[in-house]
C-alpha cells in the first residue's frame, strides 16, 4: 500500500497528522485500525458465504417417467358416488 512512498513523504505526512490530531492521534488511530479490522471480518464473511453458496448442489429431483411398469400408490382413496335414493 505504502510501495511508492518514500521516508520523506511518510515523515511529511507524519507531521501533518500530528499537527491535525495533536494528543488525540493515538485515540483516531486505533478508532481507525477497528474500523479497518471490523471491515476486513465483515468483507470475509461475504467471501465466505459467495464461495460456499457456489459450493452448494440443490437436490435433485426424482426421475419419473412415463415408461415406469409399476403403477404409483395414490394417496388420496378413490372416490366413490353416494348411492342414489331409487334403489
Amino acid at each position: 500500500m505504502f510501495g511508492n512512498l518514500n521516508p520523506s513523504e511518510l515523515l511529511f505526512f507524519g507531521v501533518i497528522a500530528l499537527m491535525l490530531f495533536g494528543a488525540r492521534l493515538p485515540d483516531v488511530a486505533r478508532n481507525l485500525g477497528g474500523t479497518y479490522r471490523e471491515l476486513r471480518k465483515h468483507l470475509n464473511d461475504f467471501q465466505r458465504e459467495f464461495q460456499m453458496g457456489e459450493r452448494y448442489d440443490p437436490p435433485k429431483k426424482p426421475n419419473i417417467s412415463s415408461d415406469d411398469s409399476t403403477p404409483q400408490q395414490s394417496s388420496a382413496p378413490k372416490f366413490k358416488p353416494p348411492p342414489s335414493e331409487e334403489e
